[in-house]
């Protein structure tokens, strides 16, 4: 195969047959097309884009390339979620859990740290034992037994996934339409055989769809492709100007899920954690919809308020990191400690009013700078840095009050980003008029 005629192809706007589209992603899964050329594709699909014969003959061609689950017969519907990603997105976490007491087998496939998103397997990483690297029969195991598992797609799923992914991270290519639909997630997904699928597309200044209008657009693509493969799928627009919840860092959100988990009632609309709430409750419901277990939103609702206070996600969180190998005696002592990080240091407010805005992509930055991201792929990361006690836009705050805490390595490190950090506030005389998390449901 002739590679360079493939990019030049590319290039120049034509369009690629499926034979050459199967050929590119079998060269990029055993490794006869070097990193370089595969960067030239990702560039040119940047600017190109896909068609839909191509986007859905590279979606296939990743999928058939590797392994995939196979589950025995349950009554318990096969569900997962995706999400585009965004700044302080925990969301998977509590909702792997409550999706399972909710009587649905969810085998998630997760990914790592991508631009200034966070990784779900980075962040469960930061839990002493906790296992993402797992073995098919693994997975199928501690589904069937328990629920749920959260881990890393294994060597012989979707083996061309992982260069591109990497890639994606260190070529600009990331907020690339075609690209996101067709890699990293939804080769993966499939591969997990589910019967429905809930995708969170986020946009915003913490996301890589800037606006409504193009997360719109992407949202669109990816549940047409999703239906294309025979999978139910809803798609939630959520708005990513300001982080999720009050904490980013995988520690530091590792804690703000237990915060979570530990919710008795339904958080208020001031509570720090309702826009987390939101968006749990909200993929679990259209979950039960999709899978028709019930009819109508407010219905399902209710059955998902319903479970989450119950404790019961709580209980099947510890089940799922006991099978995954967690020191659960550990982990508690952890939760227990203020911060991992040996510096911490308080942003303070310097004036009395409300917070206008809490801009999610500098918070993103300031956590990847601290060590909590990646610059390089591949690249270690620091488990405990990170940014906390993050004032929620709407917040009335006075002088002196902390708007946020940063998790740090050191003091010069620290020092440096609480600067940076300061300016993705903004504190305004009267009150923003507030945004709803979700702008609309397809």
């Amino acid at each position: 195969m002739n590679f360079v005629r493939l990019i030049e192809k590319k290039r120049d706007g034509i369009e690629l047959t499926g034979k050459e589209i199967r050929d590119f992603v079998l060269g990029v899964a055993n490794g006869t097309i070097p990193d370089y050329q595969i960067a030239a594709f990702l560039m040119a699909v940047y600017f190109r884009g896909l068609s839909r014969s191509e986007l859905t003959s590279l979606t296939l061609g990743m999928r058939d390339s590797g392994k995939t689950l196979r589950f025995p017969p349950d009554p318990r519907p096969v569900v997962d979620k995706h999400s585009t990603g965004g700044v302080g997105d925990k969301v998977s976490l509590p909702l792997v859990p409550l999706l399972a007491c909710l009587g649905f087998r969810v085998p998630m496939i997760s990914g790592r740290a991508l631009g200034i998103t966070g990784g779900t397997l980075d962040k469960l990483e930061s839990i002493p034992g906790f296992r993402t690297s797992l073995q098919i029969d693994e997975i199928i195991s501690i589904v069937q037994q328990i629920g749920c598992v959260i881990c890393g797609q294994t060597e012989d799923m979707v083996p061309a996934d992982k260069k591109l992914y990497s890639l994606r991270d260190v070529t600009g290519t990331v907020p690339s339409i075609p690209l996101i639909s067709s890699f990293p997630y939804f080769p993966k997904k499939l591969a997990e055989n589910p019967q429905a699928l809930i995708l969170d597309v986020k946009y915003g200044n913490g996301a890589f769809m800037k606006s409504k209008h193009e997360a719109l657009r992407l949202a669109r693509v990816m549940t047409k492709l999703a239906s294309e493969c025979g999978v139910k799928t809803r798609a939630i627009l959520s708005n990513m100007n300001s982080p999720i919840g009050q904490a980013v860092g995988n520690w530091l959100e590792i804690k703000e899920t237990m915060q979570f988990l530990n919710l008795k009632a339904q958080p208020s609309p001031s509570n720090p954690l309702f826009d987390l709430w939101t968006l749990v409750t909200h993929c679990a419901a259209h979950l039960l919809i999709l899978a028709e277990k019930h009819k109508t939103l407010k219905n399902a609702l209710k059955a998902v308020t319903d479970c989450m206070v119950s404790g019961k996600p709580k209980e099947n969180w510890f089940q799922m990191l006991h099978a995954q190998g967690a020191d659960i005696h550990a982990f508690e002592t952890l939760l227990s400690k203020d911060h991992l990080a040996p510096v911490v240091i308080e942003i303070k407010s310097n004036k009395k009013g409300y917070v206008f805005k809490c801009d999610a992509r500098i918070i993103g930055e300031a956590v990847r700078d601290l060590g909590g991201g990646r610059l390089v792929a591949g690249a270690e990361i620091n488990h405990t840095v990170g940014i906390d006690n993050i004032a929620k836009v709407g917040q009335q705050v006075s002088p002196g009050d902390v708007i946020a805490r940063i998790h740090a390595p050191d003091a010069r490190i620290g020092s440096t980003i609480a600067e940076v950090v300061k300016t993705a506030f903004y504190i305004s005389d009267a009150p923003p008029e507030p945004a709803p998390i979700i702008a609309q449901v397809i």
